[in-house]
C-alpha cells in the first residue's frame, strides 16, 4: 500500500467532492478496460478481471486491488474515494466526481517506456456567460451612427477545453469578443494562473472577431463607455470559471481529426476599374474553404468537444445592426453541438483577407443561414472521426434471404494521446508611424469633432465623421505598438494528439494559414489569428504594392507574413520532432 501512502501524503493532493459509489464503479470498469488494451491484451481478460476483482454496492468497499494484466508489472491499486491532482509522479487521476486514482504505477521491467505507455489524455470542457448589458457601447463600426446595443441576438461565452497528460495542463478558451486587447489578456492570464494553477504560457486565449460586440476601452463612441470598463473588467473571473469547470469535468480521453469545406466565405479584397480596393467580394482572390475539426471524445465514444476552425470575418451583421451578437460562429457551435454533443469551441482562422459571402447588413436571419450552414458541415466532419484506427473483420455470413455479412471494426492501434507545447516568438518589420503624442493629439481632435457633429450634423455627415475617428484610432494604437521599434510577436504551438494548433495576435492573411497547414506534419492542423492578445493586420509582402483597407491600417511593414511563416513552420515541426 507504499503507492496508496505517497498519494495521501502529497502536497499536491486535494479532496473535492464526496464519493459518489455507483458512478466510481462505473468509471472504474471503463478504466480497466482500458488498461487491459493499452497493454495489448484481450477484451475478455478484461471482463475476467471485472469479475473476479470488484463487487462493489453502495455500502461496500471503496478500494480494490488487481492483478497487472501484463507480465512483469506490480499490482495496480484503485482507490475510488479520493481525487488527486497530477504530480510528478506517475498517478493516474480521474477527475470526475467518483474519481479513480491508480495508487501505484510503479513498474519493475522496462519502467520509464510502460509509464510513456499508460500515460493518456484527460480532457474536460466548460462554458460561461459572458454577453454583455444591453446599452453597451456597441461594435464600432466605422459607418454606424448608433451608439449603444439595443438588444441580444443570442448569448456571447468563453468556452473552455482543458487537457492534461499528467505532467501539462493547458487550457484553450473560445471568447465571443472582437479583439482581446493585450492588457486584458495579461488581467485573464493571471486570474486563470491565480485559480486554477495553469501556467499562463500555457493558455491559449482567442476571439471569435465578431463586429457585433462591445468596444474595447479605447474607443472613439460617447454613449455606453461607463458599461466598457466593468464588462472587460468581469471577463478574467468568468473566463477562470469556465476553466475551472472544464478541469473538474475533464475525464480520460481521445483524440481525432477530420476536416471538410464550406463555401460560405470568399475573398474580401475586390478592386474598382481604376484599381482601387475595397472591402467586399472578390471571387476570384485567395480564400481559404477548409473546416477544421478536432473531436476530443472520453473513452466510451461519448463527445466532450469539438474543436470548429474556419478562417472568415464575423462581419454578416455591420453598420445597421444595433444587436449584441456572435455573428456566425455563434450559430455554427450551437449546431455542432445539436448534432455531435459536448462543447463547441470556434477557433477563427487566418481571416484576416476572407469575409462572409453576405456582409455588413443588419438581418440576424442571415447570420443564422451561414453560421447553421458551416456548422452543418462540421457536424457532419465530427460524426465521422473515430479517435481509435480500426480493421475491418468480417465475423460471419449469416444465411437469409441474402446472405448477410456481420462484421466487427476492431481496434488497430493506439490513439495518439501526445500533448505538447512551443512558445516562441517572430520579430517583425514595422512602417512609419508619428508619436504617440501626435497619434494622441490627433485622435482627440477628431473625437471632438466628432461630438459636435453627432449634435448638429446630418446623418451622413456623422458617418463621416465616425469613420475619421476610427482612422485615428488606428493610427494611434499603431503608434503605440510600434514606438520600440520592431515587434516582438508571440507565436504558441500546441500538439494535442494527432492536431496541431498554431496561434497568432494579427489578422493574418489566409495565405499564412494555407502555408503553414500544408507544410505541417500533423495529420491536421488548425492555424488561427485572434489569439493571445491583438497587433494588427498582416497582409502578405505584394499586398503592400496593391494597398487597400488592410495595409493602409498594419503596423507591419512588407516582410513580416513571411517572417511569421517561417517561424510558426518551424514550432509546428519541433512539436513532432
Amino acid at each position: 500500500m507504499t503507492g496508496y501512502k505517497n498519494v495521501m501524503r502529497s502536497e499536491h493532493k486535494k479532496v473535492l467532492h464526496e464519493f459518489n459509489p455507483r458512478a466510481g464503479i462505473d468509471i472504474f470498469r471503463g478504466f480497466l478496460f482500458n488498461i487491459c488494451q493499452r497493454f495489448h491484451d484481450e477484451p475478455r481478460h478484461a471482463q475476467s478481471l471485472w469479475e473476479k476483482s470488484i463487487n462493489l454496492s453502495p455500502s461496500g468497499s471503496k478500494r480494490v486491488l488487481i492483478s497487472s494484466p501484463s507480465p512483469g508489472t506490480q499490482n495496480i491499486q484503485f482507490d475510488t474515494t479520493q481525487r488527486c491532482s497530477m504530480s510528478k509522479n506517475r498517478y493516474f487521476r480521474h477527475p470526475n466526481p467518483a474519481s479513480t486514482v491508480v495508487d501505484s504505477l510503479n513498474l519493475n521491467q522496462d519502467a520509464h517506456e510502460k509509464r510513456n505507455v499508460i500515460k493518456m489524455l484527460n480532457a474536460g470542457a466548460g462554458r460561461s456567460d459572458i454577453t454583455p448589458p444591453v446599452g453597451i457601447a456597441h461594435a464600432g463600426w466605422g459607418a454606424a451612427t448608433h451608439q449603444r446595443a439595443e438588444g441580444v441576438d443570442m448569448p456571447f461565452y468563453a468556452t473552455a477545453l482543458y487537457v492534461s497528460d499528467g505532467d501539462l495542463e493547458i487550457a484553450i478558451v473560445d471568447l465571443d469578443i472582437g479583439i482581446l486587447t493585450n492588457e486584458d489578456d495579461q488581467a485573464i492570464r493571471a486570474e486563470v494562473a491565480a485559480t486554477s494553477n495553469i501556467k499562463p504560457e500555457n493558455l491559449r486565449l482567442s476571439a471569435t472577431h465578431t463586429h457585433s460586440g462591445p468596444v474595447n476601452r479605447q474607443s472613439w463612441l460617447d454613449a455606453g463607455m461607463e458599461m466598457v470598463g466593468p464588462y472587460w473588467d468581469s471577463l478574467p473571473e468568468r473566463v477562470a470559471n469556465a476553466i475551472n469547470t472544464a478541469r473538474y469535468n475533464s475525464k480520460p480521453a481521445h483524440v481525432g481529426v477530420g476536416k471538410g469545406s464550406s463555401n460560405i466565405n470568399v475573398n474580401r479584397r475586390p478592386a474598382l476599374s481604376d484599381g482601387t480596393l475595397f472591402t467586399g467580394r472578390n471571387w476570384d482572390g485567395v480564400v481559404d474553404q477548409e473546416v477544421g475539426v478536432v473531436a476530443i471524445n472520453d473513452v466510451d465514444g461519448n463527445s466532450i468537444a469539438t474543436l470548429l476552425n474556419f478562417a472568415c470575418h464575423p462581419t454578416i451583421l455591420g453598420p445597421a445592426n444595433k444587436l449584441l451578437s456572435p455573428d456566425y460562429p455563434g450559430h455554427a457551435r450551437k449546431v455542432v453541438e445539436q448534432y455531435a454533443g459536448g462543447l463547441c469551441l470556434f477557433l477563427q482562422g487566418a481571416a484576416g483577407n476572407c469575409g462572409p459571402t453576405h456582409g455588413f447588413i443588419g438581418e440576424v436571419a442571415v447570420a443564422r443561414w451561414l453560421g447553421e450552414r458551416l456548422g452543418l458541415e462540421a457536424a457532419r466532419v465530427r460524426l465521422e472521426i473515430d479517435p481509435i484506427p480500426r480493421k475491418e473483420r468480417l465475423v460471419e455470413v449469416v444465411q437469409s434471404g441474402a446472405d448477410l455479412g456481420m462484421y466487427e471494426d476492431d481496434p488497430a492501434g493506439e490513439p495518439d494521446d501526445t500533448l505538447r507545447i512551443i512558445n516562441t516568438t517572430a520579430t517583425l518589420p514595422v512602417g512609419q508611424f508619428p508619436s504617440i503624442e501626435e497619434a494622441q493629439a490627433d485622435f482627440d481632435s477628431v473625437v471632438e469633432i466628432l461630438n459636435k457633429t453627432r449634435e448638429t450634423g446630418t446623418e451622413a455627415e456623422i458617418k463621416i465623421a465616425v469613420s475619421n475617428a476610427k482612422r485615428a484610432v488606428f493610427v494611434l494604437g499603431n503608434a503605440q505598438r510600434t514606438a520600440d521599434g520592431p515587434m516582438a510577436m508571440p507565436v504558441q504551438a500546441m500538439r494535442i494528439g494527432p492536431a496541431a494548433l498554431v496561434a497568432i495576435p494579427v489578422e493574418a492573411f489566409c495565405e499564412i494559414g494555407i502555408a503553414v497547414k500544408g507544410a505541417s506534419p500533423a495529420a491536421q492542423t488548425l492555424f488561427s489569428g485572434y489569439t493571445n492578445g491583438y497587433m494588427g493586420y498582416m497582409p502578405m509582402a505584394d499586398n503592400f504594392e496593391e494597398g487597400g483597407y488592410e495595409v493602409v491600417t498594419t503596423p507591419m511593414s512588407a516582410g513580416a507574413a513571411e517572417e511569421t511563416i517561417d517561424v510558426c513552420t518551424d514550432a509546428v515541426k519541433a512539436l513532432w520532432r
